[in-house]
Order: structure tokens, then C-alpha cells, then sequence
């Protein structure tokens, strides 16, 4: 479904409020041009009254003497009829302007009829006069003359209904102003209801549209700003706000990711800074007294040894005096014998590696064929007690060629398949990759073995903590292996479901060496850096 953009609701709202107020409007214009349309035809009808009116007086004044001379009474006569002249013109720009109700079809009619009884009227008059010349005795007065009498009559009346049509235009004229204005008032306050009403609803469908999806994501904002990117803003207005907050979501995704990212990061450097500073204790402890410890070990061995000869001629002597019977501690001795001389020889091997792994200094770096070094260690480590019953896979890519220390690699490579092939069970497989991606070789160790819980995860790459199921690691194999890797500017990682799901160790190395370490070449330090330990350390077992 099309999302209903923010616009297209405001110009909704917008037109339908403005069709609201250009209603009201009209009604309101057509109410005051109703009432200045009949102001403006009730004054032009009161000003032809007051003609109509000026008519009919003159008329009247014709019947105020008894002794108006013919000539007198043409005279007023003639008067009349201009007045009645000026009336039409008057009432002929009337009906021009559309300020006649009938259009002055009645004005018309009667102002045609008062000038014919006009011109009668004179006619009359002319005739009396003629019939009073000769006569030595007045017939009587001008208007008592029958013919003059009954034309009077007639034009007054005809006067008197064109003053009665004004009065019913006027009347007529106020009824339909009063009808439209009436129309006008009802128009607008129908109107006006509606856009009361429009107001309210809209105001209402604003609320649901802006105020409250603003809120919404103001809300957001905050939460975000106090540090809460778990609750994303809510929205399905489906218009641009909703876009906003869905882009706001994302952002604050990213920046939640970027920000686990950093404190993964953090941590991880933290982590990686305390095994440095381990380290570096440990090397200077492993220096300062690997000897005074070897001379101890290296006595005890040797006296270990000499009791252990010994210990074999005096019980020959006894053997050869009591034909063949040995004491029942001779058992106990020689086994005692035998673990101080292994304890001792562990113990120089442990202060051996330390020793040598606190010599500091650029190594050799040389292009190696990985392939060629994965397969020579996996050719040593299938001689290996452990290695008995479980299946061993390599799948490399292609040939892969990387700048390396390969006597180290070899001993991250040996320490890692060592420890996978420990933590199995007879039937175990362990699947090796190797890729190259994004300017790095990739070699991926998974085995089926014993598996990892969390908390060993966070600690595996410390220094002396082991997790060994056989109970013979140092907790320095996988310690070393992440600072070998660490020295060639790659990384190390491990993960595991958890246990009894089985590990996966990830080793990236890069391709080319960084800028500048080419020149830390010239004068490399060729002394050995570590040794292979093929006893192994299963820090993830």
C-alpha cells in the first residue's frame, strides 16, 4: 500500500480549510452584495417616487384655480410631460443598471399611457380653447369642460398607479434582500459548523499525524541520549515521520554496533595489554632467575640420576644374596626416582620457554607457501599418540603465498592441531581451511571435540590458564600462539557453541607486510623464538 505522504495530509487539511473559509466568505460577499444591490435599487426607485410624485402634483395643481387661462394650463400641462420625459430616462438608466425588479416593464407600460393621456389632455384643452373664442359669455371654468375633465382623470389615475408600481418594485426589491440576505445567514452559519467541526477533527487527526509520532521520537532521542539503544521508535503513521524514525533506527543500530564494536575492541586491547604486562613480568622473572632456577633443577636431576644408578647396583647386590628376592620399597623407589626426574626436566622446560620467549626483537620474515607448511606440520603430528583414531582433513583453497616467520607458524599451527586432536574422542574429525580474502590468509581449525563454555572463551589466550582435559598443559601454548600471530599483525580468534559442540579457531595473517617493516628487516634477530610443543595445551578443552 502507497505511504501517505506528510504533504499530501497538510494540503488536505490545508484545502479542505480553505475551501471552508472561502464558503463562509461567499456567503458572506453574497449577503452584502445582496443588501448593497437593494440599498442601491431602493434609492433609484425612491428617487422615480419622488419624480412619479412631482408628477402627480403638477397634476393636482391643475384642478387649484377655476380661472387658469388655456394658455396657462398648456403650459403646466407641458410641464408634466417633461417631468414624465426625465422619468423615463430616469428609469430607463434603472433598468440599464439591473436595479428594476420587473425590468420596468411596468414603468414602461405606464409612462406610454400617461404620455398619450398627456397629449389628450393638451388635445382637450386646445379644443376648449377654440370653442370659447367668439363667445361673449364663458362656458365655465377650463377644467369643469367635460373632454378636459375626463382627460385629467385619466392621467392622474394613470399618475397614481406608476407611483402605486414604484412602491410595489420597492416592496418587492426589500422582500428579495431580506430573502438572500436571510439565505446568506443560514449559508454562512451552515458553513461556519463545518468548519468548526473540520477544526476539530482535524486538530484531532493532527494529533495522530504530528504530535504525537514527534513526541514518539523525541522520546527516542532522549532514551538514546541516556544510553538505552534497545527500544527503537515505534511508528506507523506511514509518511515522512515514519521514514524518519526508521532511518533514526538504523542510525542508532549502526551506532549500537559501532559501539559494541569499540567496547569489544577496548576489551579486547585491555585483555591484550594485560597479557603484555603478564608477559613482560614474566620475562623478566624467567630472566633474572631462569639460571638460579636451572642449577637447582639440573641438581636435583643429576643426584635423581646418580640414585637411580645407585639405587639399580644395590639392588643387583641384594638381588644376587637373596637369590633373586628384592625388597617391596624397591618398587616405590624407583618410581619416586623416575617422576623427580620427569617433574625436574618439566620444570626446566617450563622456565626454557619462558626464558625464551622474553627475547624481544624483530624476526625474519620471509614469503612461505602455506599449503607447504600446514602439510609438514600435520605430517609430524599424525605420528602423535593423540592423533590415533581420529580423522585429520586439510582443504586449502589454492596456493597461498605470505610473509611469515615460518619456524613460529609452524608452532601456532602444531600448538592448535595438538590441542584439537586432544580434546576429541576416538572417531573425532578435525577440518582445516585455507583461504585468502581482503588481503588476508585465513586458516580455520574446527573439531568436534569437547567444546568451549563462555567464560573459558573470555580467558583463553591468558597467560598459565588451562582448561586441558589431559591435565598436562602449561597454559602457554595458546599464550605464545596469540602472541606469534599478534607479531605478524594478525589475529587469532576462537568460538564454540559451547560444550560438548566442539571449537573453532580462526588464524589471519596478512598478505603483505605493513608499511616500514620491510627496512626492520635488514638486521633481523635470528635467535629462536619458541619451541614446537607437541604435549599440547587444550585451553578450549
Amino acid at each position: 500500500m502507497a505511504r501517505r505522504r506528510l504533504r499530501h495530509k497538510l494540503m488536505l487539511g490545508l484545502a479542505l480549510v480553505a475551501g471552508s473559509v472561502g464558503a463562509i466568505v461567499a456567503g458572506a460577499g453574497y449577503g452584502i452584495y445582496a443588501y448593497y444591490s437593494s440599498t442601491k435599487s431602493i434609492d433609484k426607485k425612491l428617487y422615480e417616487l419622488g419624480l412619479a410624485n412631482q408628477i402627480i402634483e403638477s397634476l393636482n395643481s391643475l384642478d387649484q384655480s377655476d380661472q387658469l387661462e388655456p394658455a396657462l394650463y398648456l403650459q403646466r400641462v407641458t410641464e408634466c410631460s417633461a417631468q414624465l420625459k426625465d422619468f423615463k430616462t430616469v428609469n430607463d438608466r434603472t433598468v440599464a443598471g439591473g436595479h428594476d425588479p420587473d425590468g420596468g416593464a411596468m414603468e414602461s407600460g405606464l409612462t406610454a399611457t400617461l404620455s398619450a393621456q398627456l397629449k389628450t389632455l393638451e388635445g382637450a384643452v386646445n379644443k376648449a380653447a377654440a370653442t370659447q373664442i367668439g363667445r361673449e359669455t364663458s362656458p365655465g371654468p377650463l377644467r369643469q369642460q367635460k373632454e378636459v375633465r375626463d382627460a385629467h382623470a385619466e392621467a392622474r389615475r394613470t399618475a397614481e398607479n406608476l407611483r402605486h408600481a414604484i412602491i410595489d418594485d420597492i416592496q418587492t426589491t426589500g422582500r428579495s434582500s431580506n430573502a438572500a440576505i436571510q439565505q446568506s445567514i443560514w449559508w454562512v452559519g451552515l458553513f461556519f459548523v463545518w468548519a468548526v467541526a473540520l477544526v476539530l477533527t482535524m486538530l484531532y487527526y493532527f494529533r495522530a499525524w504530528m504530535f504525537a509520532p514527534i513526541r514518539e521520537i523525541q522520546a527516542g532521542v532522549q532514551r538514546v541520549h541516556g544510553g538505552n539503544f534497545a527500544q527503537p521508535i515505534a511508528l506507523a503513521s506511514g509518511d515522512e515521520l515514519q521514514e524518519l524514525a526508521d532511518e533514526f533506527n538504523a542510525m542508532v543500530a549502526r551506532l549500537h554496533a559501532v559501539y559494541a564494536d569499540l567496547a569489544r575492541q577496548v576489551n579486547e586491547r585491555s585483555r591484550q595489554l594485560v597479557r603484555s604486562e603478564r608477559m613482560v613480568s614474566v620475562g623478566f622473572l624467567a630472566a633474572g632467575v631462569a639460571h638460579e632456577i636451572n642449577n637447582p633443577l639440573a641438581s636435583i636431576l643429576f643426584c635423581s640420576e646418580a640414585l637411580e644408578r645407585r639405587l639399580q647396583e644395590v639392588l643387583g647386590a641384594l638381588a644376587a644374596h637373596s637369590n633373586g628376592a628384592l625388597p617391596a620399597e624397591a618398587e616405590v623407589l624407583t618410581r619416586y626416582l623416575k617422576m623427580i626426574q620427569q617433574e625436574a626436566l618439566r620444570c626446566k622446560d617450563i622456565t626454557q620457554k619462558l626464558l625464551d620467549f622474553s627475547r624481544t626483537g624483530v624476526r625474519r620474515k620471509e614469503p612461505a607457501d602455506l599449503t607447504g607448511l600446514v602439510r609438514g606440520v600435520l605430517e609430524v603430528a599424525r605420528h602423535l599418540p593423540s592423533s590415533r583414531g581420529k580423522a585429520v582433513q586439510f582443504e586449502p583453497s589454492g596456493y597461498i603465498v605470505a610473509p611469515v616467520n615460518a619456524q613460529d607458524l609452524k608452532s601456532v599451527i602444531l600448538n592448535l592441531v595438538v590441542n584439537a586432536l586432544d580434546s576429541m574422542d576416538d572417531g573425532g574429525r578435525l577440518s582445516i581451511t585455507l583461504t585468502a580474502a581482503g588481503g588476508y590468509a585465513e586458516l580455520v581449525f574446527a573439531d568436534t571435540g569437547c567444546g568451549t563454555s563462555p567464560d573459558v572463551l573470555q580467558n583463553i589466550f591468558e597467560p598459565f590458564y588451562t582448561k586441558s582435559r589431559t591435565g598436562k598443559g602449561t597454559g602457554l601454548g595458546l599464550f605464545i600462539s596469540h602472541q606469534i600471530v599478534d607479531q605478524h599483525g594478525g589475529t587469532i580468534t576462537a568460538a564454540s557453541s559451547g560444550p560438548g559442540t566442539g571449537s573453532t579457531f580462526t588464524v589471519r595473517i596478512p598478505l603483505q607486510l605493513a608499511a616500514g617493516e620491510a627496512e626492520s628487516q635488514a638486521d633481523p634477530d635470528e635467535s629462536p623464538n619458541v619451541l614446537a610443543f607437541p604435549g599440547g595445551n587444550r585451553e578450549a578443552a
